[in-house]
Order: C-alpha cells, then structure tokens, then sequence
C-alpha cells in the first residue's frame, strides 16, 4: 500500500538516521549514545511548595531556538484553512525501559533534527526513533530517556519539559501550527481563531483498572503547566501515578493516569473526592480560593 511507502528508522545501535522509501534509502549522519536503561513509577512525594514552584516555573521553560536557518514563513490566508491537527503524544506504558513522545502534523515533518538536539538539551537521550508515513500523515515517535540515569522519564516536571520542548519547535519551524496550538495565543504568530470554553471542554472520568490501580481520563483546555496542574491536585490528595500518556491535540489535552491510592485502585468515595478536585480547579482556573 502507498499509505506505508515511507518509514524512517533511527537507533541506538548504528550511527545513521534511514528514511526508507521504494528507492533507495537516504542516510544522514548522527550520533547516538547507548545506555543501560530500567523501569521506575512515578512517586508524588513532594511538598506542596516543591509543587507550586514547579508549576511556577515551567510556564516560562521554553528553549533557545536562536540558530534556525532560515526566517519562519509567513502563514497565507489561503493556507488557513488547509493546517492540520498537530498532535504530540508522550507515553509510558507502550515501552517499559523508554518513554515514547510521537508527533504529527499532517505531512508537513522533516527529520525533526532540532527537536532531537533540543530533547538532548533537557538532558535526554533519543535511543531509537521511527517515522511512518500513513496515508496523508507522517507519525513520528522517539523513545527517550534520562541521560544521567539511563531510564525513562517519570518526574512529571519533566514529562511537561518535554511536551512544552516539542510544542515550541514545532511553532518555530512550523508557525502556522500556530493557529491549532493552545500556546500559540502567547507564542504564535497567529492566535487559534477558536476560542475553547474551558467548562465545555472539560470531561472526567474514573474507573477501576484491576486490583492495584484505576484509570483516570482528563479532557480539557490545554494550557502551558497543566500536566504539573494535575499533579500536584493528585498529589494533595495522596494518589499516587503509576504510569501517564499525556496526548495534545491542537487545542485540548486528553490525557490518561494510571493512579493508585496506597497501592490500591480508588474506591467509589476517593473517586469521586478526585474528580470534585479536579473540576474545581481545571474548569476554573482562574478562581480564587480565598474568595470562598
């Protein structure tokens, strides 16, 4: 089929990036560093001030992009309407050693060389990498991990590093994604003409996922900071994350957390304390808790 003509493969095991096609393949030079890598949970220990600076601060994380080639182009009216959904999705449950971040944007993905270097400068190593063109889209996904450690990334400060990283490329190298990203009303060069109503947007679920965890699902607005948001209601209340896939299409952020609550799933009462808490502060961001 013409729809999986394509496929680009990168690892850790040789030092060339292949982008296969029915002719012959095109390689370009990268090198890549092996590392002995295990699988860890997520622990959400810290104190809520340790949670508040976090928060406090990703807001601003984004990377120094200064040495683009050449000057982003400018977005024609007639472009508009033609931009597709970008999509950037970090997870931890499909490789138990790694943590896989996949990006789309229609077919409109080169190689991704600057969004690896700028993943490498969070202090991450990309250990093997696929690209595969699927009918009018191309899904690029790497598997990554910490480059001091070896494992996978679980701190969730991190995990927002990383999602916020990718988005800014894509902005930079990519401006009319500009008008399908939350962040390209602050950082764009053209706003999203929607406008998300965030109580609208906003849907929860819980439930049970064995004996040891539950399923937590969290469709909203997104916004820079909101993995770190979500936490830290999480983290107020004792639950603890096993495992996240934290998906960001165009506007909204569906995400998915595998909790616990002292090694066990939620039962109906902590469920349901759990999603009073995250409605509360998700829907209304910009409430304030004093008033109350």
């Amino acid at each position: 089929m013409a729809s999986l003509a394509n496929t680009l493969i990168i690892s850790s095991s040789t030092s060339s990036f292949h982008l296969r096609r029915r002719s012959a393949p095109v390689s370009f030079p990268i090198t890549f560093i092996s590392s002995t890598i295990s699988f860890r949970s997520i622990n959400n220990n810290n104190n809520n001030n340790n949670n508040n600076n976090k928060l406090n601060n990703i807001i601003c994380v984004l990377p120094d992009n200064t040495a683009a080639s050449t000057p982003p182009p400018l977005i024609s009216e007639g472009d508009e309407d033609n931009v597709p959904m970008p999509i950037v999705l970090i997870g931890q449950d499909p490789d138990s050693e790694a943590t896989s971040v996949q990006l789309s944007f229609g077919d409109r993905l080169g190689a991704l060389i600057d969004t690896m270097k700028a993943l490498k400068d969070l202090g991450l190593n990309v250990t093997k990498g696929t690209a595969v063109t699927v009918g009018s889209e191309t899904q690029t996904k790497f598997l990554i991990t910490r480059l001091d450690t070896g494992r996978k990334v679980v701190d969730p400060d991190m995990l927002e590093r990383i999602r916020l990283t990718v988005i800014n490329n894509l902005l930079q190298y990519h401006p009319e994604s500009s008008m399908q990203l939350a962040m390209g009303e602050a950082f764009g060069i053209k706003a999203p003409k929607e406008k998300l109503d965030v109580d609208i947007a906003t849907h929860l679920h819980v439930k049970g996922d064995g004996p040891q965890r539950s399923l937590l699902y969290v469709e909203t607005a997104d916004r820079p900071g909101l993995i770190l948001e979500i936490i830290k209601i999480l983290s107020d209340i004792n639950v603890d994350v096993v495992s996240a896939k934290i998906d960001t299409e165009g506007l909204i952020a569906k995400d998915r957390f595998h909790v616990s609550y002292r090694g066990a799933a939620l039962n109906s009462s902590l469920s349901q304390i759990l999603l009073n808490c995250l409605r509360f502060y998700l829907r209304r961001p910009e409430t304030d808790v004093d008033s109350y």
